[in-house]
């Protein structure tokens, strides 16, 4: 299903990963879903957070992400059969929360943006269902994941 470009490719993207366009992803307009335009941004979101150590945390102690907002901007509509290639890297980090962006594009259209994206997310102690800070351990996690990013902090 999907091949991770995350280490081998440089590029404005910390993970990237590509996924097939599946003939059940499409509506009856013909074109797939916008739901599943968010379905690929998780997918690649959960790459990320295996890499950073957050799915680690969450065993650990149940503390993880959890989803406050999710944007999506469709520019093209993207048909079976097809691959796209999904991005993301963190943008912001505050202390409890942080951003992430994204851009899926379609390999049959010589790798055109067919969408732009951008989530909101919150570190949640699943257990008292209060956010937390985010750890050193998780940001630096991330900074050597991002490379030359520096995450701000609000």
């Amino acid at each position: 299903m999907s091949s991770d470009h995350g280490e081998n490719e440089r590029s404005a993207w910390a993970v990237s990963t590509d996924i097939k366009v599946n003939w059940g992803d499409m509506d009856a307009l013909g074109h797939v879903n916008h739901s599943v335009f968010a379905k690929w941004m998780e997918t690649v979101r959960m790459i990320y957070f295996s890499k950073i150590g957050m799915m680690d945390l969450y065993d650990e102690s149940n503390i993880g992400p959890i989803l406050a907002r999710i944007e999506i901007d469709y520019k093209l509509p993207i048909t079976f059969p097809d691959v796209v290639r999904v991005s993301t890297s963190v943008s912001r980090i505050g202390n409890s929360s942080f951003d992430m962006k994204y851009e899926i594009e379609s390999m049959s259209k010589q790798g055109k943006s067919a969408a732009m994206g951008r989530v909101v997310c919150v570190l949640l102690d699943y257990n008292s269902g209060k956010s937390q800070n985010i750890p050193n351990e998780l940001r630096k996690s991330i900074t050597r994941l991002e490379g030359d990013f520096y995450p701000t902090q609000d």
